[in-house]
């Protein structure tokens, strides 16, 4: 008897999702909550487990399709769980071969594929370190970083005795294209920003902070924290506590526009942007203004971890009241984040670098960093804005402001 594999119950408001990706195949062997199928939805990518264990079933869907909660998707057929033997394909014939991607017979996710293409490797020469062994971009560039790729064959200089020496004719390049489907969260990402600039008055501005005592402390007792508290100190948990600091002291910062109505909150829910397969993706600390610097760097730690293997929940990224978001990890030295609608503000982070500042009258290399805070100015006042920036400067350039709340 056959065992149907429904959608499952996706969280709080969300009623359907997309069929991102059938990690099982009709016919392969299934365990009973083993992953068969992988859907996306508004924030975050989720598997659907098996119900029992045997044979999958023929799909009831496919890849792209949107279905929703409670939907039949595929079947688990009942059998010793052994995987039905796959018939095998005619041979192509020798133009079709010829012209055959080289990694035709082989699963390849968008950015694995054009990383294939762009280095003209042969993706069944690369050992997959993926989830049943698929291909990864990481498994692709080490590949060809570590030159295993062929070398096209050397053209032999020179030409027969008295034959004209031919001309080159000038190469085009490739000029390949690809159209792939915006996932879910994609598309929730573009609609959302693009709500945020059509609704809100965003402005943004900006200061830079001197980060040399941060990187002192950090020094000094990151070893002893490490030690004590099982995580590493890092920048992140300065910031969060300075911002929790600043939204006390301008709380307009921390509030949020609710029909003609503004709400301020007396807690600090810190949405913090973490980067995932998918996407940017921005899970929420709780209370953040009662967290030790362990706790923030523990629930951070967390977070990131949990976005790479995509164990977030919607529950995660429920709610926010203001935004921290790091771009100086990917290099960034200045940017203009856009807020998380419905929060009024976002605080955005970049790279650290060596600059020639004044420092009592003379000329010093300090390790700098501009603070970019963008703000919706129905709400948020530039002198607001500003004091909030000062406020944070204040504290990460004088750190023991943190301990006493100055």
């Amino acid at each position: 008897m056959a065992i149907e594999v429904k959608v499952p119950v996706l969280g709080e408001s969300i009623t359907e999702a997309t069929l991102g990706e059938w990690l099982k195949q009709p016919g392969e062997a299934v365990a009973a909550d083993e992953p068969i199928a992988s859907l996306e939805t508004d924030k975050v990518a989720l598997e659907v487990p098996a119900p029992e264990a045997g044979v999958m079933g023929a799909h009831q869907v496919a890849v792209g399709d949107t279905v929703e909660v409670g939907a039949v998707i595929a079947t688990i057929e009942a059998g010793s769980g052994a995987t039905s033997a796959a018939k095998p394909a005619p041979a192509p014939a020798a133009s079709e071969a010829k012209a055959a991607e080289p990694d035709a017979s082989i699963t390849l996710s968008p950015s694995v594929r054009r990383l294939v293409l762009e280095h003209g490797v042969d993706p069944s020469q690369i050992s997959g370190s993926g989830k049943d062994g698929r291909l990864t971009k990481a498994d692709v560039e080490q590949y060809v970083k570590s030159g295993a790729q062929q070398t096209p064959p050397l053209v032999e200089k020179g030409t027969a005795k008295g034959a004209p020496t031919p001309t080159p004719s000038p190469s085009t390049g490739s000029r390949n294209e690809e159209r792939v489907r915006m996932t879910r969260l994609r598309q929730t990402v573009a609609r959302r920003l693009k709500e945020a600039q059509d609704t809100a008055a965003l402005l943004t501005t900006f200061n830079d902070v001197d980060m040399t005592a941060v990187i002192e402390t950090r020094s000094k007792y990151k070893e002893l924290f490490a030690k004590k508290h099982g995580v590493k100190l890092g920048f992140m948990g300065f910031f969060v506590k300075a911002a929790c600091m600043a939204l006390k002291d301008v709380p307009s910062v921390n509030a949020q526009i609710d029909g003609e109505e503004i709400v301020y909150h007396d807690y600090v829910d810190i949405s913090v942007a973490v980067s995932a397969p998918n996407g940017l993706v921005v899970p929420v600390i709780r209370n953040a203004e009662a967290m030790s610097f362990a706790d923030v760097e523990n629930t951070i730690g967390d977070f990131g971890k949990r976005a790479k293997d995509g164990s977030l929940t919607m529950e995660d990224m429920k709610g926010g009241t203001f935004t921290i978001s790091n771009g100086g990890v990917f290099g960034s030295l200045m940017s203009t984040p856009i807020i998380n609608p419905p929060q009024s503000a976002v605080l955005g982070l970049h790279r650290i670098e060596d600059r020639a500042v004044v420092v009592d009258g003379e000329i010093v290399v300090r390790p700098m960093m501009y603070l970019a805070l963008s703000y919706d100015h129905r709400l948020i006042d530039g002198r607001e804005a500003v004091t909030f920036l000062v406020r944070i400067k204040e504290a990460i350039e004088d750190p023991a402001r943190l301990l006493i709340d100055l």
